[in-house]
This record gives structure tokens, sequence and C-alpha cells, in this order.
């Protein structure tokens, strides 16, 4: 006889399957714990890819918009370096992090990095201090939008990492 077993995974906890047993051990950060230490954070690090095939990391204010832990927006200069490092290769990651007196967070997205120009996506994350960046408002032709969307991460919290799939 044949079983069917269907296994839904809580935020709360990891599933392991071993010898046809199923166990449950508790995950380091739940996504909901991982979603509050993003929305924490006053600054980012986003991480592209230069032509010679090493990695960039440039700190970044916290992103824009944020939809789960899968879509990320984040206001960036058309003319940056960034931009067109993601125009030839799209692999990027994210970092977040919060250092307490005793206990470090960490939470690494990885993903595809894309430049939006269209005037919807810009209206979207447009914030009225904005200007002191883009003097010609939200239609300055230097004013982009970069859409990260992750595929996996991984956190750290207590000394201990943990990788996780973004569906």
């Amino acid at each position: 006889m044949d079983i069917i077993l269907i296994v839904l995974v809580l935020t709360q906890s990891a599933i392991v399957l071993k010898n046809s047993k199923l166990k449950v051990r508790p995950s380091i950060m739940d996504l909901k714990k991982i979603e509050k230490l993003i929305d924490k954070q006053k600054v980012s690090f986003i991480c592209s890819i230069d032509e010679e095939k090493y990695p960039n990391v440039k700190a970044m204010l916290k992103p824009r918009k944020r939809i789960g832990l899968k879509e990320f927006y984040f206001s960036t200069n058309t003319s940056s370096m960034r931009v067109k490092q993601y125009k030839n290769n799209s692999n990027a990651s994210i970092y977040f992090y919060h250092k307490g007196l005793i206990k470090y967070v960490g939470v690494m997205l990885k993903g595809k990095m894309e430049v939006l120009i269209d005037q919807e996506t810009k209206n979207m994350i447009w914030e009225k201090g904005d200007t002191l960046f883009y003097k010609q408002g939200v239609n300055d032709p230097d004013y982009c939008v970069l859409k990260f969307t992750a595929t996996s991460g991984r956190d750290y919290c207590d000394l201990k990492t943990e990788s996780f799939d973004i569906k």
C-alpha cells in the first residue's frame, strides 16, 4: 500500500525527514521574525557583480517597499554603477543585520535584480523628500527603481545558520 505524506511547513518550525520518520526541530528564525528584522533596519546592503566577476557591496537605505520575503524595491540613480552592473548581470543578493549588545542577527537573500524605469513603479515608491536627490521629481531621467526578487536565503542567529527557499 502506497502512503502519501503531505507536509505543511509552519513558520515556527522546520520539517526534517529521516528514515521515513517525521521529526520537527525549531528553526533558528521563523519567516515572520526575519520580516520584522528587515522592517526595523534603516540600512540594507545590496550586492552586484562587476565586469571582472567580483562582488560589489553597497550600503543603501532600507527598501521602499517589501512584499513578503520575495520582492524588495529600492530607489537609485539611473546613472549609477550598480544599474550598469545589474543590467549586465542580474544575479544579486541583499543583506540585513542587527547587532545588539550580545546578540547578532543577520539575513542574506539571493535572487535577481531588475532595473525598472516605468512610471507606475517609479510613482509607487516615490517619497516627497526624493527631490533632494532627483531635482526633476518623479519624472527625473536619473531616477529609477531596483526590484529585487528573492529565490533563497540564509539567516544567522545565536551562532547558528540556516538556509531556506523562498517561494
